[in-house]
């Protein structure tokens, strides 16, 4: 499913949250934000899947089994919109349905 977020600058922002579930999320740009996933919650919280965007789609992936929250986050230059596509509940989608 398409979507598309205004995004503003600065810190960490989140496209998408789970809680006790999974996801799939590709994005491909802006080109030289970054990207991740946080699991958990304040300082007790942790990342993985850190990855810069380069133009060509990246894949952030939080498995059906999580039991704590997890949130796929950007972080952007420059306040912009971002489009992405994104597959609640299941984790085996290895590439996009459309380009975007």
């Amino acid at each position: 499913m398409l979507r598309t977020k205004h995004v503003a600058r600065g810190d960490w922002r989140t496209l998408e949250w789970f809680f006790n579930a999974g996801g799939t999320l590709f994005i491909s740009h802006p080109v030289g934000a970054e990207i991740k996933v946080r699991y958990g919650v304040g300082w007790l919280g942790y990342d993985r899947q850190k990855q810069t965007l380069d133009g060509t789609t990246k894949k952030l992936q939080v498995g059906a089994w999580s039991v704590t929250r997890a949130r796929m986050q950007i972080k952007v230059r420059t306040s912009t919109d971002v489009t992405y596509d994104v597959y609640p509940g299941n984790s085996t989608i290895n590439f996009p349905e459309q380009d975007f």
